[in-house]
């Protein structure tokens, strides 16, 4: 059993590898380069002591301290990310409504910027990669974006066929990828062994005491080698604590670590190497392989960036924050393996537009970091208040535990500000273009919502005036959705007037979504008997729940309400919504909803309802 559970444990620690690590471990293909390449830094000894322990330093308080010891432990039901945070503070402060809903709209914001760093990654990523075999040859620099671009598409291609097939191979490759790592940094440090003298923080201190301008500017590039530290968090549902930290801990930071101190040690001895120190860290006859390696790594990076834009997109919708998206499994045995078409293709488009419009890894540097140091600075105080509110630890303790950390990722952001015009406006206004979308989204199902509930009847009342003359009763089972429970639904009116029948038993459902990650099935049904065989049954699903609307009604069996798919339909109805001037949103905004309600995938395929055994009825409401 012993035996078991290590092998088991060796698993996990070698897919986080693969998964959590892949976006950071491919952080010293530009990281190094963008800092020196800048221009704002003198190529001194002094410099290159200094940058690389700020480097070092900068890995150990955002990584390891931050995310790695304290974010970590801010777990929601085993579930990480900055929807499981935002959940946990919202859940916290639920006592303070004013509190919870601005906590609400900055955790949407992080997410939605969430997107603006899944464009830049995978771009800079790989086009670094590619730009590898400029080193090997100058002509082939012509060839860099159009085969960066065939590799993307390759990636985003394959998507609809799963990675359940390529992902057990992630972990091995990114783990020879951490082994090349640490071995050319080893073999570059071997020549001067006195560059391990960067690790002492006084380097760091003396950099930005005698150059504090200098300081503030290049941290906006400093920031590339922490890409991808929100996957530690966001990656915890899949593999657990133990194995995020042992991969991190035991195999990603020591090699990150030799690396950029083994360039470093390249710069000693060769400042000329300042153009692409880490391609030209390796032999020639080893380059390209390693372009070879880069690119496979990059791709592993970008593939669970990928994977993670499906999977917020999912919870996102099931919080409420937009509309239904047609969703695929692509695999029978793990529901959490899902491919949303219209998330995918849009990134690609995304994409390919930086790469072809930044056309240079040096350039999307400039783009880089706004977006992730604001969504750091979102973590840093979601967390603050789920260790004061959530937890209830004294306020000196939450205050010393985050203020350092706050400030740390403000300094990152500020710096990061520069860029603004360079491109960081890029990913904010992808950011920016989302966050309006969720909220317009939020704000029109509320509208909508409480028009149907000033318009709505009362159910208990409407059956008992229906059951003083009753109409026809029909075999089978009618199964009518309702946004509201206690409310008649649309589609009984329509069906009572228009087919003037009623079905022997009768579910008035209410499908319900919670800002908790999962809920069990021993709390999925909230039944009430209304008499005459009717029944109101509200459904309960976290964010994580895979919503399966029949297979929760299995559950009735045995209550007396037993429910036979051969003899069920369903009954939605299909709104049509009609903007107009007036209170509410702007008009614009109505517009938008409206487009956004009419295009939203139906209700019937987000559920699992059979195809032959729905009914949908329409009708128009005015916001």
């Amino acid at each position: 059993m012993q035996s078991s559970s290590k092998s088991s444990l060796a698993a996990l620690t070698l897919g986080a590898i693969g998964v959590v690590y892949g976006d950071i471990g491919t952080s010293v293909l530009y990281a190094v380069k963008e800092v020196f390449g800048s221009g704002h830094v003198p190529f001194t000894h002094e410099n290159i002591y200094g940058i690389l322990s700020i480097f070092f330093w900068t890995l150990t308080v955002i990584v390891s301290l931050k995310y790695v010891v304290l974010v970590l432990r801010a777990d929601n039901n085993g579930e990480g990310g900055l929807i499981a945070m935002l959940a946990l503070a919202s859940q916290a402060v639920k006592d303070k409504p004013k509190l919870r809903g601005m906590l609400l709209a900055v955790g949407i914001f992080g997410t939605s910027l969430f997107y603006g760093d899944g464009v830049i990654t995978p771009a800079i990523s790989v086009l670094s990669a590619v730009e590898g075999l400029e080193v090997v040859s100058p002509h082939f620099k012509k060839y860099v974006i159009p085969l960066t671009l065939v590799v993307l598409f390759c990636l985003f291609a394959v998507q609809k066929r799963g990675t359940g097939g390529i992902g057990k191979f992630f972990g091995p490759i990114t783990l020879v990828w951490f082994m090349t790592l640490a071995v050319l940094g080893v073999f570059h440090i071997h020549g001067h062994p006195e560059i391990l003298w960067a690790m002492s923080p006084h380097h760091a201190l003396m950099f930005m005491w005698h150059q504090p301008g200098t300081s503030f500017i290049i941290l906006g590039a400093v920031v590339l080698c922490v890409t991808g530290a929100e996957a530690l968090y966001a990656d915890l549902g899949h593999f657990g604590k133990r194995p995020i930290r042992l991969a991190w801990f035991g195999v990603a930071m020591p090699s990150l670590t030799l690396n950029y101190f083994g360039q470093g040690a390249l710069l000693l001895a060769e400042p000329e190497a300042v153009k692409n120190p880490f391609f030209m860290m390796a032999p020639d006859w080893a380059l390209i392989p390693l372009v070879g390696l880069a690119t496979l790594a990059t791709v592993i990076a970008s593939q669970a960036l990928i994977t993670g834009a499906f999977s917020v997109t999912k919870q996102v919708i099931q919080l409420g924050y937009l509309p239904r998206l047609n969703i695929q499994h692509t695999s029978v045995r793990d529901t959490g393996q899902i491919y949303m078409p219209l998330v995918n293709w849009g990134l690609f488009v995304a994409i390919v537009l930086a790469v072809v419009m930044f056309r240079s890894s040096s350039n999307l540097a400039a783009a880089y970091g706004i977006a992730v140091t604001l969504d750091m600075l979102i973590t840093t105080t979601l967390t603050f208040f789920v260790i004061r509110y959530g937890w209830g630890y004294p306020l000196a303790l939450c205050l010393a535990a985050t203020g350092c950390f706050f400030v740390v990722d403000l300094a990152f952001f500020a710096s990061n500000l520069l860029k603004l015009f360079q491109g960081g406006w890029f990913p904010l206004m992808i950011g920016g273009a989302l966050f309006t979308l969720m909220m317009t989204w939020k704000q029109g199902r509320r509208l909508l919502n409480a028009k149907l509930r000033a318009d709505a009847i009362d159910l208990k009342d409407f059956l008992e005036s229906v059951f003083i003359s009753p109409p026809t009763r029909v075999e089978g089972t009618a199964i009518f959705l309702t946004a509201e429970p206690g409310a008649v639904p649309n589609a009984l009116l329509h069906n009572l007037k228009h087919n003037k029948v009623l079905h022997q038993q009768n579910l008035f459902v209410t499908v319900r979504n919670h800002e908790v990650p999962w809920i069990g099935l021993d709390k999925r049904l909230q039944v009430e008997p209304l008499g005459h065989d009717c029944w109101q049954v509200v459904v309960h699903y976290g964010f994580k729940n895979d919503p399966d609307l029949p297979r929760a009604l299995e559950a009735l069996r045995g209550r007396g309400c037993d429910v036979e798919p051969m003899t069920t339909s369903y009954f939605l109805s299909r709104d049509t919504v009609i903007p107009s001037i007036g209170s509410g949103m702007a008009h614009w905004r109505e517009k938008l909803f409206a487009q956004m309600h009419h295009n939203a995938s139906g209700a019937a395929d987000f559920l699992h309802l059979p195809n032959n055994a729905v009914v949908e009825l329409g009708s128009k409401i005015e916001i």
